[in-house]
């Protein structure tokens, strides 16, 4: 039986996580790291990477004490370069370990907007909403007017799952995460220079 074929990945993170390597032999992603790099808008991206935890729990099981993701580059010509407070781990990973998904498509969750299958349904989509009288997409999940449309709201997060079907595979739309970082897959760190 021959040797699983590793995938090369790249991740930006806080410098401090090196300490954590070192101690831990495992780097994980708590929300208190969510609070600090994302600050005020913490609690915002915090209810979305929940959403991204549970969908993707589906596909690849998490294990129990893993809080959330580690988001990777899948090229090192895109990936995110390291600066004064952090370093890119580069990662060789069996791919079973591997969550892909499309980065353009995460946006959409990012701004609560649908994702739609196709051009003909984001078409339909949108004469659907403007039979309806909706002229403003963003308010479906807006904490202050949610509640006015739930038929709506469904719809918009049901679609959100398709931010797994990758239809254009490139290095500037497809994203991976892992569950964890562990010493073993770290075959280099590099440092902002």
């Amino acid at each position: 039986m021959s040797e699983t074929q590793k995938v090369r990945l790249w991740t930006r993170q806080d410098i401090k996580s090196l300490e954590e390597l070192k101690k831990h032999g495992v780097i994980r992603i708590k929300s208190d790291h969510l609070e600090e790099k994302f600050d005020a808008i913490s609690g915002y991206i915090i209810k979305l990477y929940k959403w991204f935890v549970n969908a993707a729990d589906q596909r690849n099981p998490k294990p129990s004490d893993v809080e959330f993701p580690v988001w990777c580059s899948i090229s090192e010509e895109n990936m995110l370069r390291p600066t004064e407070d952090t370093v890119v781990y580069v990662l060789e990973v069996d791919p079973s370990e591997i969550i892909y998904f499309d980065g353009v498509k995460w946006d959409h969750v990012l701004n609560h907007l649908y994702i739609p299958k196709d051009q003909a349904d984001e078409e339909a989509y949108k004469k659907e909403m403007a039979s309806r009288g909706h002229t403003n997409l963003f308010v479906f999940l807006d904490e202050a007017t949610a509640h006015f449309y739930p038929r709506e709201r469904k719809q918009v997060m049901d679609s959100w799952i398709r931010i797994f079907d990758i239809d254009e595979w490139n290095i500037f739309r497809v994203q991976a995460n892992l569950w964890e970082i562990r010493q073993d897959m770290v075959v280099d760190i590099l440092y902002a220079e």
